[in-house]
């Protein structure tokens, strides 16, 4: 039976036209496949019985078609004969069998010849093909990505070339002939018979390769019967005088002058050809004097990995100390049973790093346990700088060095070329230049260029070519130049390169791929269309609620009354970005390759194009537009569910209103729109149910969360104006539970649909020790903070209020936020069940369905949906045999014939497998990292241009009030609500001065003193006495820009006061008004005096001889004074009457206290 089930399985792997081919390409025996399946039928027959023989003969009798069709193409089969030298050093030959036939496809739309090309096809009409050899594919890939050539032929020897050099390149090139808008096809050119150049003895084997693509060039010629010209490039000299005059229409020329003739004004593929031909030429020639050790080869690093003695992961190096901290989280495959490495392992020092770039996949080996380095944990004064000595750090850690490099990831990089005075020891003439990266955590790169004085202060994107063992720094080229260091434009176009964000203008191809909607040619809806979907123009109040000024209006909302007011009906509308977007179109790979919106502070770049994201897909009021729709019916009494559609639909939304008049209208403090009465009732409807939705979640333990938002008001000249924290308001909440409500029942239906095939989305606990800070700073407070559910730890934050600081709870909501992990999409196939869970929202199964117009993700799902739908219809087409086989191989075959279950018909419906899906949700989540972090620092941006032009001594703007939420060695971390900027406050200096504060005022100044840490204070000590500073204390910073010509400008805050400031800017006191120090010492007094009449009408028990030793001293003692004072600090001294009898009595106590 066994062996039955193994013939199946080969014989299903390989009988379809994708496998023989997939087969052919790699040059397998044919006799050896024969062979092969042979023995697998004979073993099959020996060890099974009769009931299998009719399936085992027909299994052989598929494998003998398939080899006379073999026979039947016309196969050649020659040798290869490689001279290998095997691991001791000996010589060895081996022969590969290679077989040649005449039916490759040529990939092209003029083909004359009959051949099986399918896919993506070369245009005709076009005036040449490009055919680029070998080593024109190994050093120039990044002018043949361009989209502006067209026609490329990648030869199979040029892409094996390529795969040598390593599999970073090799998988650009896989992309770029995967993307549809690119016009490059690979042709198979050692399958073809015509095309195949054996090597001669004796060529090296550049000759032989240059020989291989010209002889797929003439091929390509006669192929189409010289109905197009072919174009070799290459920089081979001699091979351009050899083959330039052998055949007519096909023209060999060196790729520079190719790029003079064709392309004189693509002034991008000129740069990169001169940037890269002059980083060639001038390869690194330091001599032999080694920096670095040499990475080991790639089996030892197996080999040890395998072990445990080298840790694998990524690279981290420290944004605040890149010279010095770099840190790995090894992977899960990372053994090291001896020691504990849940911290992460400490790469100390460049020399440790050993040329491994930050986001590099490495290998570590272990430091011994005396050389062990921990965490600097003192603020540094410049980004960078590396401290000294060890009082500012923490215990030892598990430290490492870089053993080897497993996988470059090396992007585009922005450097600024700096001014010569000084920075530089070149001379005025020459060419090569240390370029210093904008991100940090990127060493300098040196720069081959012509243009170094020209490009002083500007901003260019470079790559990395290598990095030697000979060489301190990393040897790279220049791509582009964005701008002059400093320009708004440049700034913004450096954010988009350094997250590898890549939104160029929607081409024309892909704008006519979409219906046409203008003025003159309104669109309308298609009759035949209006009649599949389900009409709620008449029927439904529909409205919008967003932002104000939004135009790509993803999602509308109905409710209304049924039976009487038995029921009530909610619905979700959302638009159907998948019937404008077909998959695979143009358009849905664009859309796929930006994967979201990305929203800055001053803009926005659409994943869609503008005739969808603001026109047709964008739910505007008072038009008609295409929308799939989630409709409940409730219990209009106790708000459960009591039924539930799914489907597509056709809506109006009568309004579409901002939040802010949403909210208006629920207050009253707005009148309806005239005429209108269903509106308001409609809106408070909405609001009841929506706190009943939330009721819900937060009963499974929801987390509610804070960040730190804060919008860039510009004026009509698009310059700041203002930095406007946001205002949460109760129809943020109310529309954000109607998506959550209709993304979770999105999520079920698509999962109980394609129970393997489902994108959805998950949130994973966070890990416990992230919360560390958050519970330390939280019982500096008085609050305990429970982190072993997400339900405990709501419920501690909702008690961890201040009702004199409600800034308290928002910071510790804050802390929450950031020991948070990443919410991530990934394919219900490659996760077990347990792993579906939200953790933030307290949800078994979510998903994103609800913005479709900004977010790749929901297109995917809105796709999952109609095929679920489709499926619940039984509507889906027939499944041909061939591939039901291949979708079932794995099912049991005892009836002899294959049946198809429910399950195949289910893979096979789904719009994609288990593992695109997985692939397009790695992605996805890639590309929203970026697009987070995008945003961040375009708001950092612009709040270093608010500030920049202000003068931070006179300006009021510059002085704001700022709560302390973190102690370090030598400074504070301070939040500044008014303007949501984070940063360091320095307590001392580079000269060793410390702040001290004065008594009278609290203003700051430098002295000479020392400053000591503790776990919620820190304290500075000078001539002016004793200045403590603890968390949440309010003080008064003066915010100013410290700009950087090389690097992004940042804020620095200088502390100028230890009390916050006065007038209705800045929040109330943590303590009582003026006249705080007496009312202090009157607590005391008070506490003195309640101390000691407990003592005299309570005596205490008498304890046990053998307790006696440990009896602490009577009260009123130190821990008794501090335990009361603590608690009775938290309250007003005002509410505890000190100025009456009882107060003024405890004064002469306090004294002698």
């Amino acid at each position: 039976m066994r062996g039955v089930i193994g013939v199946n399985r080969v014989c299903f792997a390989l009988i379809t036209d994708k496998k023989t081919r997939l087969y052919e390409q790699k040059s397998l025996s044919l006799n050896g496949v024969w062979t092969q399946w042979e023995e697998i039928a004979l073993t099959s027959r020996r060890h099974d019985d009769s009931r299998h023989a009719g399936f085992r003969f027909a299994a052989l009798r598929i494998v003998y078609k398939r080899a006379n069709r073999f026979r039947r193409v016309g196969m050649i089969k020659t040798e290869k004969v490689l001279h290998l030298r095997s691991c001791r050093g000996r010589r060895v030959r081996v022969v590969r069998e290679h077989y040649l036939r005449e039916g490759v496809p040529c990939f092209s739309s003029l083909c004359q010849a009959g051949c099986a090309n399918d896919g993506k096809l070369l245009p005709a009409d076009l005036t040449h093909y490009l055919v680029p050899d070998a080593q024109v594919v190994l050093s120039f890939l990044e002018i043949l990505e361009l989209r502006e050539l067209r026609g490329l032929v990648f030869t199979q020897t040029a892409a094996q070339a390529l795969q040598s050099k390593g599999r970073r390149y090799y998988s650009r090139l896989r992309s770029l002939l995967r993307d549809r808008r690119h016009d490059c096809v690979l042709f198979a050119n050692e399958f073809q018979a015509y095309s195949y150049c054996p090597r001669e003895k004796g060529e090296t084997q550049e000759s032989w390769q240059t020989r291989c693509v010209y002889s797929a060039a003439v091929w390509y010629f006669n192929h189409l019967a010289g109905m197009m010209n072919v174009v070799m490039i290459t920089e081979d000299e001699d091979a351009v005088a050899r083959y330039s005059s052998l055949n007519s229409g096909v023209y060999v020329v060196s790729v520079q002058d190719y790029l003079q003739n064709f392309w004189p004004e693509l002034q991008a593929a000129h740069d990169l050809y001169g940037s890269i031909s002059q980083a060639l030429q001038e390869k690194e020639a330091e001599g032999s004097q080694k920096e670095y050790s040499e990475h080991l080869p790639a089996e030892i690093l197996e080999a040890g990995i395998k072990s445990g003695r080298y840790l694998q992961g990524s690279l981290a190096v420290s944004k605040h100390r890149a010279q010095s901290e770099a840190f790995l989280t090894p992977g899960s495959s990372s053994k090291s049973a001896a020691t504990d490495l849940s911290g992460g392992v400490l790469v100390h020092g460049g020399r440790n790093r050993n040329r491994a770039v930050h986001g590099d996949a490495v290998a570590v080996e272990l430091l011994p346990p005396s050389e062990w380095r921990g965490k600097v944990t003192a603020l540094t004064e410049g980004q960078g700088e590396e401290k000294g000595g060890e009082d500012g750090e923490r215990k030892p850690m598990p430290t490492g060095r870089v053993v080897g490099i497993l996988q470059r990831n090396w992007r585009d990089y922005v450097v600024t070329f700096p001014s010569r005075d000084g920075s530089q020891s070149q001379s005025r003439s020459s060419q090569r230049i240390l370029a210093v990266p904008w991100d940090r955590r990127i060493p300098k790169i040196r720069i081959s260029t012509q243009q170094a004085d020209a490009l002083q202060d500007h901003r260019v994107v470079v790559r990395i070519d290598s990095w030697e063992s000979t060489s301190l720094y990393p040897n790279g080229h220049s791509v582009r130049v964005l701008g002059r260091a400093g320009e708004l434009e440049t700034e913004v176009q450096t954010i988009l390169v350094e997250n590898c964000i890549h939104v160029p203008p929607f081409s024309d191809a892909q704008l006519r791929e979409l219906p046409v909607s203008s003025p003159e040619r309104p669109w309308t809806v298609a009759p035949e269309e209006a009649g599949r979907r389900r009409d709620l123009r008449r029927s439904h109040l529909v409205f919008s609620i967003d932002p104000a000024g939004c135009e790509d209006v993803d999602d509308a909302l109905s409710v209304r009354s049924l039976d009487g007011g038995r029921l009530l009906e909610l619905g979700v509308h959302i638009a159907d970005v998948s019937h404008f977007v077909a998959e695979g179109s143009l358009t849905d790979l664009e859309a796929r390759s930006r994967a979201t919106t990305y929203y800055l502070a001053d803009r926005r770049y659409d994943m869609l194009p503008p005739v969808l994201s603001g026109d047709l897909c964008s739910l505007l009021g008072g038009v008609n537009r295409y929308a799939m729709s989630v409709i409940w019916e409730l219990d209009a009494e106790s708000l459960a569910v009591r039924s539930v559609w799914f489907g597509r639909s056709l809506i109006r939304s009568s309004y579409q209103l901002s939040y802010e008049e949403a909210q208006a209208l629920l207050e009253g403090r707005a009148p309806p729109p005239e005429g209108d009465t269903q509106l308001v009732p409609a809106l408070e409807t909405l609001t009841r149910v929506a706190r009943h939705l939330r009721a819900q979640r937060d009963r499974g333990g929801a987390l509610e969360l804070e960040g730190v938002e804060v919008r860039a008001q510009l004026d009509q000249h698009r310059n700041i104006s203002a930095l406007v924290p946001r205002q949460p308001l109760e129809v943020h909440e109310t529309v954000a539970e109607c998506m959550i409500q209709a993304n979770h029942w999105v999520a079920r239906k698509v999962q109980e649909a394609f129970p393997s095939q489902a994108l959805l989305r998950r949130h994973p606990p966070p890990r416990q020790e992230l919360f560390g800070p958050l519970v330390d700073t939280a019982r500096a407070r008085g609050f305990t903070i429970t982190t072993s559910t997400n339900k405990a730890l709501a419920e501690s934050l909702d008690r961890a209020v201040d009702p004199r600081d409600p800034l308290v709870n928002r910071m510790l909501r804050m802390m929450a936020t950031q020991a948070m992990s990443q919410a991530l999409y990934f394919s219900s196939g490659s996760e077990s069940l347990d792993q579906f869970y939200h953790y933030g929202l307290a949800l078994d199964r979510y998903t994103h369905f609800t913005s479709p117009i900004r977010r790749y993700a929901d297109v995917v799902v809105h796709r999952l949906l109609s095929a679920a739908l489709e499926l619940d219809r039984d509507q889906a087409p027939d499944l041909d045999q061939d591939k039901a086989l291949e979708l079932d191989r794995d099912q049991d075959l005892d009836q002899g014939s294959p049946k198809l279950d429910r399950r195949a018909l289910v893979r096979a419906r789904a719009p994609a497998s288990n593992k695109e899906l997985e692939e397009t949700a790695h992605h996805i989540n890639s590309k929203n990292r970026a697009a987070q972090r995008a945003q961040q620092l375009s708001t950092s941006l612009f709040q270093c241009l608010y500030f920049r032009d202000r003068d931070p001594l006179t300006d009021p703007h510059c002085v704001a009030d700022a709560v302390v939420y973190a102690i370090r060695d030598n400074g504070l971390l301070v939040f500044v609500p008014e303007y949501g900027v984070k940063g360091a406050v320095y307590l001392r200096n580079r000269e060793g001065q410390v702040v001290a504060a004065a008594a009278a005022d609290g203003r700051c100044e430098w002295q000479s003193g020392t400053v000591r840490r503790y776990a919620d204070h820190i304290t500075t000590t000078s001539s002016c006495g004793c200045c403590t500073f603890s968390l949440f204390d309010h003080v008064t910073v003066r915010i100013s820009v410290l700009p950087s010509s090389c690097h992004a400008n940042t804020l620095n805050l200088e502390l100028i006061s230890s009390r916050p400031p006065p007038g209705p800017g800045g929040p109330p006191p943590a303590g009582p008004p003026p006249g705080r120090g007496q009312a202090a010492r009157q607590v005391v007094q008070e506490v003195v005096r309640l101390a000691e009449e407990a003592q005299q009408g309570a005596p205490s028990p008498p304890l046990p001889p053998e307790e006696r030793p440990f009896l602490q001293s009577p009260p009123p003692n130190l821990h008794s004074l501090l335990e009361e004072i603590r608690e009775l600090a938290l309250l007003d001294p005002a509410l505890l009457d000190l100025d009456g009898p009882r107060g003024q009595r405890s004064a002469q106590a306090q004294r002698a206290t």
